[in-house]
């Protein structure tokens, strides 16, 4: 076993000194604090009780201040700035509707590990629980769904609780920071002392190695035949893609990621297995499942992974790395659990890699190790590659959005939930990680079109395009109105079934094709699968979009998709392209809820072949 490094020696450094400001109101004590901490944008929605902070962000040089036309929009909006740049997003609402509407995007980066910090007016504290107009416990409201949580009552507390609350959502496992601040709070006048240093007992982000676990990881790859790496949101989190593909490359590993995951390894590197899970392809379940040995690093075991988690990945040994020790053992017990930084481990793996002898492989070269394993698994993708069934004049989802691949191959992809969301992962390929922005743990509708705003704020020269829903794409189709506004050209690509199509898909595996309220055109039309009665087709894309004056156009034949296509990248302007696609079309492979990969439906199957898979009541 090679010799611990030795540490460096910790030398204490002397406190900064606190800087006095000069007199002013907690509002702009606020704002001083944000941009102190880095903040350029934020998005925020006006009310009574947040009116002093808007007052005191229009005279801050450094940010930039988004009006998004809903509270959800907006926060989701900085939900998107903060996956594609790896910063907190912030937002902000006023007290009770305006800080409810915020709620469910809070959640959303709770659940997908994104640091966020929301900021909500609040009545004057001496109203608080006497039921005044536009009360909520905000604070109260959200602390499942939060990393951390503040309800400021003192004004000199603002440098304290700001400089936390940026330290909490961007550190360890990034989350959701909530600060509520009353209206009398921000009105009053103080003179703050900024403190740079942060003193959080019982808060450690930062990890020690341990090093014998480490070696002993090395020691079990030493020994495997069949391993499997199964790459998470974390690595993203971590900014650990590097490490993880040079890891891969030494140790000769094929790697599966989940949806989070996407991107963290290149999507077109031999060693890659795309995603797996309900929707993942069919060899990175097999690999998952029958490796001998699976090394989990930065995930947490999410159903839509593992199926039924008792039966995944059964047979191998697991060796979880993950900096939340609330994730070790939580979902899945394994055998060699590892508190840790993920990039600092795989750093560390890659020099225990050289000294064991395991030199860089490179991508272009057949592998060496574990030959048998990588042939079963060539024999797999030949076996099982990713497919649809095209049609002559039909838009198929999957075919609009691999052409959209073909004229683009760099662009950053935010997605509403559905179908959509699964064929954007599937038939978009993703070389970097930040480049797939989706809401993948709370499945929020609606989330597509404002976090497509965030991204590009964030990325002016980059191309961002929604691939969203018609049923998902309405939820949060307000923010139109933001992106003309504040000149913001993203392109958002509707894959038009006329029906919420993922409920549609489990009506057809388990419901007879009855259908229960999942038609989202007008009740008393008939569906038209040619889409030749235009006057049908509701809502009536383009006509709503010209009262937002953003350009949009529809698409029904195949042969004017790719020109079409090509006009909404070439757009310097907000710009809609609504693609008519079938409805009966589902998402596939797919591991039915609560079932094992070796439940997988490959091919399009009706009700009686459903009931013969044995597919649960649960989804």
């Amino acid at each position: 076993m090679p010799a611990k490094p030795k540490p460096k020696p910790k030398t204490k450094s002397a406190p900064k000194p606190a800087e006095r400001g000069e007199l002013m109101t907690g509002a702009e004590v606020l704002v001083k604090c944000m941009e102190r901490e880095g903040v350029d944008l934020i998005f925020a929605y006006p009310g009574g009780a947040s009116m002093p902070i808007h007052q005191a962000l229009t005279r801050s040089k450094q940010i930039r201040t988004v009006l998004p036309r809903h509270e959800q929009g907006g926060s989701f909006a900085a939900e998107g700035y903060a996956r594609v740049t790896g910063k907190a997003g912030v937002c902000m609402g006023t007290s009770g509707p305006g800080a409810t509407n915020m709620i469910t995007a809070i959640a959303d980066a709770y659940l997908d590990s994104t640091p966020l910090v929301a900021i909500s007016g609040q009545v004057p504290q001496h109203m608080i629980g006497r039921g005044a107009f536009q009360e909520t416990d905000f604070f109260g409201m959200t602390l499942p769904v939060v990393k951390h949580n503040y309800l400021v009552t003192n004004p000199h507390d603002i440098p304290r609780i700001v400089r936390e609350a940026f330290y909490i959502a961007q550190t360890g496992r990034p989350g959701p920071v909530v600060i509520d601040m009353p209206k009398d709070v921000q009105e009053a006048k103080i003179q703050p002392l900024f403190v740079d240093e942060i003193n959080l007992r019982g808060y450690t982000p930062d990890r020690e190695l341990d090093e014998v676990a480490l070696n002993e990881v090395i020691g079990l790859l030493k020994q495997s035949k069949r391993p499997v790496i199964y790459a998470g949101g974390g690595i993203i989190s971590a900014e650990a893609s590097k490490e993880l593909t040079e890891f891969a490359e030494r140790a000769q590993i094929p790697v599966t990621t989940t949806i989070m995951g996407v991107g963290a390894f290149p999507e077109s590197h031999p060693l890659s297995l795309r995603w797996l899970g309900m929707h993942g392809t069919v060899y990175a379940n097999n690999a998952a499942n029958e490796a001998d040995l699976l090394l989990a690093l930065g995930v947490r075991f999410d159903d839509r992974v593992t199926g039924k988690v008792e039966k995944f990945a059964e047979h191998g040994t697991i060796v979880h790395i993950d900096i939340d020790n609330s994730e070790i053992n939580k979902n899945k017990h394994v055998r060699l659990p590892i508190l840790a930084n993920v990039k600092q481990a795989l750093a560390r793996l890659n020099q225990l890699l050289e000294i064991a002898g395991y030199k860089r492989h490179s991508r272009t070269a057949k592998p060496t190790l574990h030959t048998e394993w990588h042939a079963q698994i060539t024999k797999w993708k030949h076996d099982h590659p990713m497919k649809f069934w095209d049609t002559e004049d039909q838009i198929q989802p999957q075919y609009a959005i691999d052409q959209l691949y073909q004229l683009n191959k760099d662009l950053i992809i935010t997605t509403g939930v559905g179908q959509h969301q699964m064929w954007a992962g599937q038939w978009y390929r993703f070389e970097e990680p930040r480049r797939f922005i989706t809401s993948a743990g709370l499945g929020s509708m609606g989330y597509g079109l404002p976090a497509a705003l965030g991204a590009k704020i964030a990325f002016p020269d980059k191309e961002v395009v929604d691939i969203d829903g018609d049923g998902s794409v309405l939820m949060n189709i307000q923010e139109l109105a933001t992106a003309v506004a504040e000149r913001i050209p993203i392109k958002v690509l509707i894959l038009n079934n006329q029906h919420l199509g993922m409920v549609v898909q489990w009506e057809d595996l388990k419901y007879n094709s009855n259908r229960a309220h999942t038609f989202l055109a007008d009740p008393k039309d008939t569906y038209d699968p040619t889409h030749k009665n235009e006057d049908i087709i509701y809502p009536d894309y383009p006509t709503m979009c010209a009262g937002f004056k953003v350009k949009c156009e529809r698409i029904i034949h195949k042969k004017d998709l790719v020109p079409a296509l090509k006009r909404m990248l070439a757009a310097k302007e907000p710009y809609v392209l609504d693609v008519m696609v079938p409805y009966t079309e589902h998402v596939l492979p797919m591991i039915p809820g609560g079932m094992t990969y070796k439940d997988i439906i490959t091919e399009p199957i009706g009700v009686k072949a459903a009931a013969k898979a044995g597919v649960p009541t649960a989804l």
